[in-house]
C-alpha cells in the first residue's frame, strides 16, 4: 500500500481536525455574516444538488439563519439540535468529538452525555471568534457525518478565502 492511500490513525484525523478549527475562526462575527455564511452554504448546496438543512445558531440557541432543502425533514432539525447541544458543551466540532471518544475508548455515557440530548458524529463546527472563542455553531445535517462536516469546511474555508484548509475523507473515518 504506498503511503497517498494509507488510511489515516485516530491521532492524525485528530490533528487534522484541530488545524481546521485553528485556521478556521473569524476576527468578528455578526448575525449579518450569520446570514451571508448561511446564503453562501445554501447556494454551495444548490450548486452540488445536495439535500441538506443548514442551521447557524448563537451560543445562546438563538436561531440566526436556518434553511432546508427538498429532501429533508423534521429529523435533520432533531440531528442539528444534538449537534449543537454537543458542540456547545465541547467547543469542538461534533466529528472531533466523536474522534475523541473513539481514541480514548469511550462512549457518550462514559461522559454522561444522553444520546437524545447530544449527538456523536460530524455536522457541527463551532464559531471561533480570535481572541473571544465561541460564539456559536455552524450545523449540517442530510448526508454521511463525515461529508456534513467536510461540507462545512470546504464551503467555511471558501467562505473565509482560505485555500489551504487540511481536510479528511469519508473513508478516512472508521
Amino acid at each position: 500500500m504506498d503511503s497517498e492511500n494509507k488510511e489515516k490513525t485516530v491521532e492524525e484525523i485528530r490533528k487534522i481536525l484541530d488545524m481546521q478549527e485553528e485556521i478556521l475562526q473569524f476576527s468578528h462575527f455578526t448575525n449579518e455574516d450569520a446570514i451571508a455564511l448561511g446564503n453562501y452554504m445554501l447556494q454551495e448546496a444548490v450548486k452540488k444538488e445536495l439535500s441538506i438543512s443548514i442551521s447557524i445558531r448563537r451560543c445562546n440557541g438563538a436561531v440566526i439563519y436556518q434553511a432546508m432543502r427538498d429532501g429533508t425533514n423534521l429529523d435533520n432539525i432533531s440531528w442539528m439540535n444534538r449537534k449543537f447541544n454537543t458542540v456547545l458543551r465541547t467547543e469542538v466540532s461534533s466529528l472531533s468529538w466523536f474522534m475523541r471518544l473513539k481514541q480514548n475508548d469511550q462512549t457518550m455515557a462514559d461522559k454522561f452525555m444522553d444520546e437524545n440530548i447530544y449527538a456523536c458524529v460530524g455536522g457541527g463546527f463551532p464559531i471561533r471568534v480570535e481572541d473571544a472563542g465561541v460564539v456559536g455553531v455552524i450545523l449540517v445535517s442530510g448526508m454521511n457525518h463525515v461529508q456534513d462536516h467536510d461540507f462545512i469546511v470546504k464551503t467555511l474555508g471558501k467562505y473565509l478565502h482560505i485555500n489551504e484548509v487540511p481536510r479528511i475523507s469519508r473513508s478516512d473515518v472508521r
